[in-house]
């Protein structure tokens, strides 16, 4: 989340959006094999970090980096690049989609990740519901049988923000069933 000491803070808008409530995709991009513009070194633990944090607190195993997902984050993502639009890729995986506004791209993974967990408290595990927002990112980060992940981060073309992504294997988000 951005700093309410960061001058940008009022300006940088945050979307992020679910496809359907519960469908095996939700919304944010990022580069595939995460390197912060080519010297800011590996980003991959500001993405597992907390996802795997969220999970241990649920009692699920970690999720794992995986290449082939992440290969597959990084070609959407860079398809994104031109527009920045928050579409779903409709492919295999589970996906969370995340876009942060501003030319400098001062926006992180861990931003978005936390973004995404920031949904916790709208699911309600007794009715398997969001209640008051969407909640769909947060139940597939701690979705049980999601064991790989691989991410992505671009910044857009004409200062158009940031685009994440994370997709998800096997995806989750199956209506009907409990992320856990």
């Amino acid at each position: 989340m951005a700093s309410s000491t960061c001058p940008r803070a009022h300006l940088a808008i945050a979307l992020f959006v679910t496809g359907l409530l519960f469908s095996s995709n939700a919304i944010t991009v990022v580069d595939a094999y995460p390197r912060n513009g080519g010297g800011g070194g590996d980003l991959r633990p500001q993405f597992l970090y907390p996802q795997n944090a969220a999970r241990a607190a649920m009692g699920l195993p970690p999720l794992r980096w995986d290449e082939g997902v992440a290969s597959y984050a990084r070609s959407y993502a860079e398809s994104r690049r031109g527009d920045c639009a928050l579409v779903h890729s409709s492919g295999p995986y589970g996906e969370n989609l995340f876009w942060g506004s501003g030319g400098d791209g001062g926006w992180t993974p861990a931003q978005a990740v936390g973004a995404w967990l920031a949904e916790r408290p709208r699911y309600d595990y007794w009715s398997n519901r969001c209640s008051g927002g969407m909640c769909g990112h947060y139940t597939q980060i701690v979705w049980r049988g999601s064991t790989r992940v691989g991410c992505a981060m671009v910044n857009c073309y004409n200062g158009r923000g940031t685009f994440i992504t994370c997709n998800y294997d096997p995806p989750g988000n199956y209506v009907g069933m409990r992320p856990y």
